[in-house]
């Protein structure tokens, strides 16, 4: 009898959403002129990862990685592939864009780059550069990311789900363009003296916002989100002008496109105030708000409000903490989410038991 050799191998599959793979993206053609069977992993998408140009005889430990989160923006490949892997893995009605709020300014010629342990880095502000951008450059600009919700909107993995996109709200992209970096706890000192540019950056934003939420909505979005990271550095008196009106306008604009809108204000101090005046169809909290608070003030949709670190414990408090947000919210119209993003070190385990529980409740 004629005995068969085989190999078992063992580990996790990572599938391409894309009738058609450009091979050349996983794995570089100069790579395949080895004739070893091994070792092909650390040049696996190696244009992507890498900013030069690598061979069979180069050693990966030396070469400088793509720190370019803007590009990896921007590759609309990768980008709509990372959207779709937590619908692939875990039993969710939704996947939001893989993107971020500084393509807006990204879009308008300001300088972004994102540096270690520090965030984002941005450019120098030119207000007469922004005040001439062409729509078109701007929409051309950023077509990778429509481009990607296309693909997102499109797979089958959205099938019966909601694509989600979204923006920064108007005052948390100031913050940036004007601070030039994360504000953490506070602002520049100086950051409220130029009024005139702070209007002029207001009037720029809000019509390019509309731009992009209207080809995001164009392309497949069919809900938006507006994050405003910030909003917990102004003063009562100053939300009107900062945060109520601008947000408003494009609360209004997206309604006018026949779409929801859910609005995050992380760290605002009146909830209920806030969604009297901007409307938004959903408001999003996160894990330092007091659900219950919330439950008896806001009549419109909640979502989200678990601390993700919940997710870092055992099943046991996990289930607990869970189960106390949807038994605070089991008579109000409620989405659950965490009141921030999963945190890297999560055991994708413990967000599948997660899952689960919130789908058994």
């Amino acid at each position: 009898m004629k005995k068969s050799i085989s190999n078992i191998f063992s580990g996790e599959a990572v599938f391409l959403d894309k009738a058609n793979v450009d091979t050349d993206q996983i794995i570089p053609k100069q790579f395949l002129k080895s004739i070893k069977r091994t070792g092909f992993g650390p040049n696996l998408f190696d244009a992507w990862r890498y900013l030069d140009k690598g061979d069979l005889n180069s050693d990966n430990s030396k070469r400088k990685l793509n720190p370019d989160f803007i590009k990896l923006c921007l590759n609309k490949e990768l980008s709509s592939e990372i959207t779709l892997q937590p619908l692939k893995r875990f039993d969710l009605d939704a996947a939001i864009i893989f993107s971020d709020i500084l393509m807006l300014p990204y879009g308008l010629n300001q300088n972004i780059e994102f540096k270690k342990n520090m965030g984002p880095l941005l450019g120098g502000l030119e207000l007469e550069k922004i005040l001439n951008i062409e729509e078109a450059g701007f929409i051309e600009k950023l077509s990778p990311v429509y481009e990607l919700i296309k693909l997102v909107s499109n797979s089958q993995y959205t099938k019966n789900k909601t694509t989600i996109g979204f923006v920064g709200a108007p005052w948390t992209l100031l913050v940036y363009m004007i601070n030039k970096k994360s504000p953490k706890l506070s602002l520049n000192e100086n950051f409220f003296d130029d009024k005139y540019l702070i209007d002029r950056v207001f009037k720029v934003l809000d019509k390019y916002l509309k731009i992009h939420i209207k080809n995001q909505i164009d392309s497949g979005a069919q809900i938006i989100q507006i994050f405003d990271s910030w909003a917990g550095l102004l003063k009562e008196k100053d939300l009107p002008y900062y945060i109520y009106n601008p947000t408003l306008s494009l609360v209004n604009h997206i309604k006018s496109l026949n779409v929801p809108v859910i609005c995050f204000p992380r760290g605002i101090k009146n909830y209920k105030d806030y969604c009297e005046i901007v409307k938004p169809d959903t408001i999003c909290i996160d894990y330092e708000v007091d659900p219950i608070k919330i439950n008896k003030e806001i009549k419109i949709p909640v979502q989200g409000g678990m601390d993700p670190k919940v997710l870092l414990s055992d099943k046991e408090n996990l289930k607990k903490e869970a189960i106390k947000y949807l038994d605070i919210f089991k008579d109000h119209p409620y989405i659950f989410n965490l009141g921030h993003g999963v945190l890297p070190e999560t055991d994708p385990n413990m967000m599948d038991y997660l899952v689960k529980t919130v789908k058994d409740y």
